[in-house]
């Protein structure tokens, strides 16, 4: 398997006052093209930095962070905007929709900063709606659906521009059990479909089955990377 993302003596250092907080300690880490990878620790390990350095959202405080052989540590603002919107695609937690525009728009969005006519980010946006089995809500505003349903936005959103690479960052942390399920089986499946790179943060342990690999996290420092040879994809 290629290497896709490598991160190599990552460190970020956060300053409180005269307190230096260490979010992240010497993180070495390879992660190949089509890896499905799980970091999996508590509130406090250090799992969210480390997604926000490879999304480009955060600047280290040493170390290199390399994505399909960019180094992001050396872009300015304006090069990073770039990679995110090219190669970058987000499910979050609390769904990020903006609350006044239908599930269709929010879907749309983000495609508009790539220069794609409205005519074709609306048909792009309405099949992969009807991908992720929203194709009777397309009009209705987050406030009009279910968490669950929410959260189908989110992917769709998330995946319609056909991403190198999708960060989901606790992405079942508020929904039911069954739910819970139902979201991961579609978000692997789609990234499986579309031989995607998938990283998942979780703190949850029966979310990080769906993984190639989980690397534990403590205290901003990986202790240990487990193979799971037994990936199951999709749990019923």
């Amino acid at each position: 398997m290629d290497d896709l993302i490598v991160l190599k003596n990552l460190r970020k250092i956060y300053k409180m006052g005269d307190e230096k907080i260490v979010a992240l300690d010497d993180i070495n880490l390879n992660i190949g093209k089509e890896e499905f990878l799980c970091l999996l620790g508590t509130s406090g390990s250090g799992k969210s930095t480390l997604l926000n350095m490879m999304a480009g959202l955060e600047k280290p405080t040493r170390g290199e962070i390399i994505v399909n052989k960019l180094h992001l540590e050396r872009m300015n603002e304006k090069d990073l905007t770039n990679y995110r919107q090219r190669y970058i695609g987000f499910v979050f937690q609390s769904y990020n929709l903006i609350s006044t525009l239908s599930a269709l728009e929010n879907v749309s969005l983000g495609l508009i900063f790539k220069g794609i006519p409205k005519s074709k980010r609306e048909k792009m946006a309405k099949t992969m709606l009807i991908n992720v089995g929203l194709g009777n809500r397309l009009h209705h505003k987050p406030s009009e659906m279910s968490g669950g349903q929410q959260q189908r936005v989110s992917i769709a959103r998330a995946f319609v521009g056909d991403p190198s690479i999708v960060f989901a960052d606790e992405p079942t942390g508020n929904l039911d059990t069954k739910t819970t399920f139902e979201i991961m089986n579609l978000i692997t499946s789609m990234a499986k479909e579309s031989n995607q790179t998938l990283i998942i943060v979780t703190h949850d342990t029966e979310i990080s089955v769906y993984a190639n690999r989980i690397v534990y996290m403590r205290d901003g420092n990986i202790e240990k990377i487990v193979a799971n040879e037994k990936a199951e994809g999709e749990v019923v």
